[in-house]
């Protein structure tokens, strides 16, 4: 077997292509933050510099001391205050860092073409482009200062007539609010969804119109309607958004704030730390020999830059630039290698220690600790990967993949020298399992990254660096802040309203109508709630989506008597796959920009990749053994619950790929089989097991068989050696 010895690229800021020995170097790909940018569930924003950037640097950096600060001395006012001062001082830049997207009509020039129209050779000039380089304009000025006084409105201890008058005259005033209160409410509110309509879309600001709108008409709606309500009055939403615990200073506002903002400055120091290149570096050489070397260093990094990165788009794109061309040299077709991409991608928000935003919403909402959810994930991340692991073998074996030598050095070589990268992600585990918040788990660990830079001169964290992880860290939550402030008034709407048990109530009644059977009921119910929350992640970003899935979708899954670890992390999961979950499907999208795939057969491969994600949630919320797969219900169960559920994905990878490793390929008949011994395998009782790993054998039986028939009938058709002498008939 030839091998392709390819090298990795050299340490710079953008990721270079990988040349081979006896080959020059290809086109080097974009910069992978530009790229990246593209296809996150936020949009891009602008590039300040300048005296602009300067108060967005001092803003943010401000910001980060303040989060930092506030875990170890909170503010003596509480964390509400702290929530309308850490909103202060992020919505106000949002309008800043994000064009409005909406440029007035202009004259086209003589000498130039118009943005956005095609040049004399053919090229460009996006008028986005053009936005994201220019600096804000007096409207973007104007919102920012709107934003500043509503948000400081409820803390200013300045009485302005009936309204106005400090933090503690403002809580006072909780169910009636002033018109003053009501009109600063109603500005923050409309400031809050053109934030969410610069960072990530008109979607997510039309649903929270849509409850908005729900919450002022629902009391027309004919009072038999399950949906129907008593009608709440403008005053009572705003004083439910802007006054109240589960408005915009509720639960999501309150993650971000305390949560998702630290672990984002832990990323930026982990990142400008080195750690990314050497986790690329790390996977390349643990593999290097490997005839399928290329395929799991493409999914070792998509694992290990999860604690880099907490997007699935930026972490796909991250892991292209730098492993694409070794695929590619490999042989691996361009929809193929972006498929794998893009399920490695989106497998880091599903992996510990730092899982997705999401991910500590639950722990808020259930009360549980950090290290709670992370074992929960535990066992669904396993199977996860080894799934992906077992597609890459079987694509290795099914496609000719050739052998790649990666020129990456010795992987104890890289560990001896590097390895100190590791000490942090295992400080948050140690620290967690003290007892301590998540909070102080991540400063301890940023503070340990920081030292450890010096370790390496080429990433030592000076100070300016050290500013340059703390704007990075901030910059990184504007967006999300503000859809997790939006998400208030759905939240907010569904309280006073309701409508969380009547959506749950119809979801029921509708798997009711076509079984009486509890665990179809269940069954079904499942489906439909995938089907739901795959639809509304193709709408709205991982966060909002799981908070709506959890108000309207929860309720539904625990009325059933789903344990309530198991209906959370079945909304978390289904949230994140609309990363990867046609039509959209933001990974699949950013792997065929790296590869230049074609878009619809890189999501069908992406779906290939990352079906355990799909079918794994379902295990645990349709039978109890199920719980098992997050950890609950003691070894025994854990133990039958992961071994089952990994022989289900292994009979499906073997389906789906139409190959059984060690062995040879797979028939249609074998595959149908394998395909309904996985899924039957999914069900953890103990006649479906049995029925399942009975089809398993058969499976295995079945390509043995065409083996041995494919090689009698491969002997057969050898030519007969002559004898000297001896005449052919």
């Amino acid at each position: 077997m030839d091998s392709v010895p390819v090298s990795l690229p050299p340490e710079d800021g953008a990721v270079g292509e990988p040349r081979r020995a006896d080959d020059a170097p290809l086109a080097a790909p974009p910069d992978t933050r530009e790229l990246a940018a593209q296809f996150e569930d936020e949009k891009p924003g602008r590039v300040l510099s300048g005296p602009v950037g300067l108060l967005f640097t001092g803003v943010t950096v401000a910001v980060a001391l303040l989060a930092l600060w506030q875990v170890f001395f909170p503010l003596p006012q509480g964390s509400k205050y702290y929530l309308i001062i850490f909103l202060t001082g992020i919505l106000p830049v949002v309008f800043l860092a994000y064009p409005s997207g909406v440029r007035p009509p202009r004259r086209r020039p003589a000498t130039a073409p118009a943005a956005g129209d095609p040049g004399a050779d053919g090229a460009t000039a996006p008028a986005a482009d053009d936005a994201r380089r220019g600096g804000p304009t007096l409207v973007d000025w104007l919102l920012a200062l709107a934003a500043l006084l509503s948000c400081l409105y409820p803390v200013l201890p300045v009485t302005l007539g009936a309204g106005g008058g400090g933090y503690d005259a403002f809580l006072d005033r909780q169910g009636l609010l002033v018109p003053l209160d009501v009109a600063m409410g109603t500005v923050l509110m409309l400031l809050l969804l053109e934030a969410c309509r610069r960072t990530t879309g008109w979607i997510l600001p039309a649903v929270c119109l849509l409850f908005l709108a729900y919450g002022y008409y629902g009391g027309l709606l004919p009072q038999s309607w399950a949906v129907a309500h008593a009608g709440l009055d403008f005053g009572q939403l705003i004083d439910a958004f802007y006054n109240s615990d589960s408005g915009f200073y509720g639960t999501p506002l309150d993650v971000a704030a305390s949560y998702i903002v630290l672990f984002t400055i832990y990323g930026a120091v982990l990142d400008l730390s080195g750690a990314g290149r050497f986790f690329v570096e790390l996977s390349a050489a643990a593999f290097r020999r490997s005839r399928t070397a290329a395929g799991r260093t493409a999914v070792a990094s998509g694992f290990l830059l999860g604690t880099v990165s907490g997007s699935g788009a930026a972490t796909t794109v991250s892991i292209g630039a730098v492993t694409w061309p070794i695929l590619r040299r490999a042989g691996y077709p361009a929809e193929r290698a972006g498929g794998m991409l893009a399920a490695a991608g989106v497998g880091a928000i599903l992996s510990p220690p730092t899982l997705g935003a999401a991910a500590f919403i639950i722990a808020e909402y259930l009360g549980v600790s950090y290290l709670q959810v992370l074992g929960w994930a535990t066992v669904p991340t396993i199977l996860y990967y080894l799934g992906i692991l077992l597609s890459v073998e079987i694509d290795a074996r099914r496609s000719g993949v050739r052998a790649v030598v990666i020129d990456s050095g010795s992987a104890w070589r890289l560990l001896a020298r590097f390895g100190y990268h590791f000490l942090s992600l295992i400080v948050i585990i140690v620290v967690l399992a003290t007892g301590a918040s998540a909070t102080r788990a991540v400063v301890i660990a940023t503070v340990l990254a920081a030292a450890l830079s010096f370790l390496d001169r080429r990433h030592r964290l000076t100070p300016a660096r050290l500013v340059e992880a703390l704007r990075g860290g901030v910059r990184g939550v504007l967006a999300v802040s503000a859809v997790c402030a939006a998400a208030g008034i759905i939240t907010a709407t569904t309280t006073k309203t309701g409508l969380g048990p009547q959506a749950a109530a119809l979801l029921v009644s509708g798997a009711q109508a076509v079984s009486s059977e509890p665990a179809v009921v269940l069954a079904l119910t499942a489906l439909l709630a995938a089907v739901a929350l795959s639809l509304l992640g193709l709408a709205v970003p991982v966060t909002a989506s799981f908070v709506i899935g959890w108000v309207i979708i929860g309720p539904a899954l625990l009325n059933l008597g789903v344990a309530a670890p198991a209906a959370a992390m079945f909304v978390f999961y289904f949230a994140v796959l609309s990363e990867v979950s046609p039509p959209t499907a933001l990974a699949a999208v950013a792997a065929a920009a790296v590869t230049g795939g074609r878009l619809v057969p890189t999501m069908w491969q992406t779906l290939r990749y990352a079906l355990p994600a799909y079918l794994i949630p379902i295990a645990f919320v349709i039978t109890p053994t199920g719980l098992g797969l997050l950890g609950i219900g003691g070894a025994e169960r854990i133990l039958v619950a992961g071994v089952v559920s990994a022989l289900g994905v292994t009979v499906l990878a073997v389906a789906a790929g139409g190959w059984l490793p060690g062995v040879g390929p797979a028939g249609v008949p074998e595959r149908i089989v394998g395909a309904v011994a996985g899924l039957v395998l999914l069900w953890l009782e103990p006649v479906p097991v049995t029925v399942g790993a009975v089809l398993a054998a058969l499976t295995v039986a079945g390509v043995l068989v065409r083996r041995g028939s494919a090689g009698r009938a491969g002997a057969s058709s050898v030519p007969k050696q002559l004898v000297p002498g001896e005449e052919r008939e």
